[in-house]
């Protein structure tokens, strides 16, 4: 007998589990925590099984209650890969969604997009910058790029390039003696305070530890909570940042900003491409896949610490 199954309490309940706690399951579901508690002790009636030992910070489930979870997290898996499939075959697959964050779009992916436009007329690129994971549900992003550490489960993750790290600033703090760690304490520094979800990104502390450089207290501090932000105010001749050599390479090629001491450190963190692995059956997807990961194969040398107190520059101090 097929028994009339309550699905939305067993995605509640999934949810969960899988999240270990009511408050983050409420969160990532848009309902109320007491609603994702109602929905629990519903599903626990409905089955006479008690299927969560409840505490005060995180919720375990109960031997069954972890049997439950993994067969609806594997139903939902396998439900959610067909409908992704059948919905990108039957849409019009003329716009590619791309998630990233806000700093990386505008500095990296931004003047490049120009190349895949002309490569690929028939598409068109849409970019959702956000700071937040996508999550891919139907009919929102086909593919996104992350800034972490790799660690994606159930994702197709490709490293797109890994990044340096080293001191960035405007020439014409150089051309005003900037030459060395110890000029910060005449000079702002400039912190990026963004961090991806789940991790924490290098800091000025990390470049430091892995030069040996020990930086005096600066003249002053300002913390900005978009990288694309951090690198506008060093290239105006706000102060020191800390260089991601993605976000910096454009600006420190065309002269905006320069390097004016330090060595360049390899970053834990690298720019990830990743999508559901049904996305990668779609034409649209795999054309902007191979263009992608072409382009970010394309390295530029760094240029040499700015030692020449004279050289131009567009900063405008």
């Amino acid at each position: 007998m097929v028994r009339s199954l309550p699905f939305s309490s067993l995605r509640v309940f999934e949810a969960v589990v899988r999240l270990e706690g009511f408050g983050r399951a409420a969160e990532e579901l848009g309902v109320s925590q007491g609603a994702v508690s109602q929905h629990v002790r519903a599903l626990e009636e409905w089955l006479g099984q008690k299927l969560l030992v409840r505490g005060p910070r995180r919720s375990r489930p109960t031997d069954r209650g972890a049997l439950l979870a993994e067969a609806i997290a594997t139903g939902i898996d396998g439900i959610s890969r067909v409908c992704d499939r059948m919905f990108a075959e039957s849409r019009e697959t003329r716009t590619i969604t791309i998630s990233c964050l806000p700093g990386f779009a505008i500095n990296w992916l931004f003047p490049r997009l120009i190349d895949f436009d002309e490569r690929h007329p028939e598409y068109s690129v849409s970019i959702a910058t956000t700071s937040t994971l996508a999550t891919f549900t139907i009919g929102g992003e086909d593919a996104a790029i992350r800034y972490g550490l790799g660690d994606y489960p159930k994702l197709h993750v490709e490293k797109l390039m890994g990044e340096r790290l080293f001191p960035v600033c405007a020439p014409s703090l150089v051309q005003r003696g900037l030459r060395g760690p110890a000029d910060i304490r005449h000079h702002t520094l400039l912190v990026d305070d963004v961090q991806p979800a789940g991790s924490h990104a290098p800091t000025w502390a990390f470049w430091q530890k892995a030069t040996g450089e020990t930086l005096p207290p600066p003249a002053r501090s300002r913390r900005f909570g978009q990288s694309n932000m951090v690198v506008q105010a060093a290239i105006k001749g706000l102060g020191v940042a800390l260089g991601r050599e993605p976000l910096v390479i454009d600006a420190l090629r065309d002269g905006s900003l320069c390097r004016p001491f330090g060595e360049a450190v390899m970053s834990e963190f690298a720019y990830w491409f990743v999508c559901p692995p049904a996305h990668l059956e779609t034409r649209h997807v795999r054309a902007f896949r191979s263009w992608l990961l072409g382009v970010a194969s394309v390295r530029h040398a760094l240029p040499d610490i700015a030692r020449n107190t004279t050289q131009a520059g567009r900063g405008n101090g």
